[in-house]
């Protein structure tokens, strides 16, 4: 791997992941990583014909998570190159294919992609946690419910009802277009239980297929709790969904599998779009 990092952090975190990634695969393309001061940079991979580019905030290339989240974008930048069907199916033509016609609150069409973020995390994960130990990572894990579970409200919250709002992008023929509801905005500081139990169900389903804790670990007892929040959601299934996708999935199987997952939690559950 051609490897390249600019700004102000240090190299080592992104070298150490490169050395141990390498021991298994290897990517083609130049990879170069941009540190950058803000702190409020998300970590983020970007593509184009020639080169990999990841970008990260100085907090997260410092931290102990660093090598962690080098190997896990590495991985997101071998499944493109490899055209892998979860790194190259629209996210946008997926949710139109499962929800066109139908009325949806924006907020749920904003956890929608991040379903579907978690879902391309499944398969990064897969690669990286080969080469290395997870023990990082399912703290990091657990530490993240926790925190969650911890800003949910402890009453019913209030909530602002701004006027129906139309999605503004539609895929070629995708069919009619789905309706955004303007969010309903929490009046109270707190995380989205629904969304939270969805993350616990990643959580959860994450450390089943690698089968990287033991059946009386915490992480249980904190997505049972995100569960028991959000009675609406389908824990159980979102939880089977994560830890048995397919490890090599062709095309129409991810489509499938990402229109039901939309359907499953902003919609009417059902036979997938093909």
């Amino acid at each position: 791997m051609n490897l390249r990092v600019n700004g102000p952090g240090p190299a080592d975190p992104f070298l150490g992941a490169r050395d141990l990634f390498e021991t298994e695969r290897d990517i083609e393309q130049p990879v170069t990583v941009d540190i950058v001061p803000d702190p409020d940079e998300r970590t983020r991979v970007s593509h184009t014909d020639e080169r990999h580019r990841l970008t990260i905030s100085r907090q997260a290339a410092t931290s102990a998570m660093a090598r962690e989240l080098a190997l896990h974008e590495y991985a997101h930048m071998l499944h493109h190159e490899r055209d892998h069907p979860s790194h190259t199916q629209s996210t946008e033509e997926a949710i139109f294919l499962a929800l066109a016609g139908r009325t949806v609150e924006r907020r749920k069409l904003t956890h929608c992609h991040q379903i579907a973020n978690h879902m391309k995390d499944i398969y990064a994960d897969d690669v990286w946690l080969e080469v290395a130990p997870a023990d990082k990572l399912v703290a990091f894990l657990e530490s993240s419910l926790a925190a969650a579970l911890a800003d949910r409200p402890g009453e019913p919250p209030a909530w602002s009802h701004p006027a129906p709002v139309s999605s503004s992008e539609q895929p070629a023929g995708a069919g009619e277009p789905v309706q955004a509801e303007g969010s309903a905005a929490r009046l109270t500081p707190a995380a989205d239980p629904e969304i939270t139990a969805v993350n616990a169900a990643f959580a959860l389903g994450l450390v089943e297929r690698h089968d990287l804790v033991d059946r009386d670990h915490r992480i249980y007892d904190l997505a049972d709790a995100a569960a028991t929040d959000a009675p609406g959601v389908d824990f159980d299934r979102f939880r089977r969904l994560f830890r048995s996708l397919s490890p090599d999935p062709g095309t129409s199987e991810y489509r499938k599998a990402l229109v039901d997952a939309t359907r499953t939690y902003a919609g009417d559950s059902g036979q997938a779009a093909d």
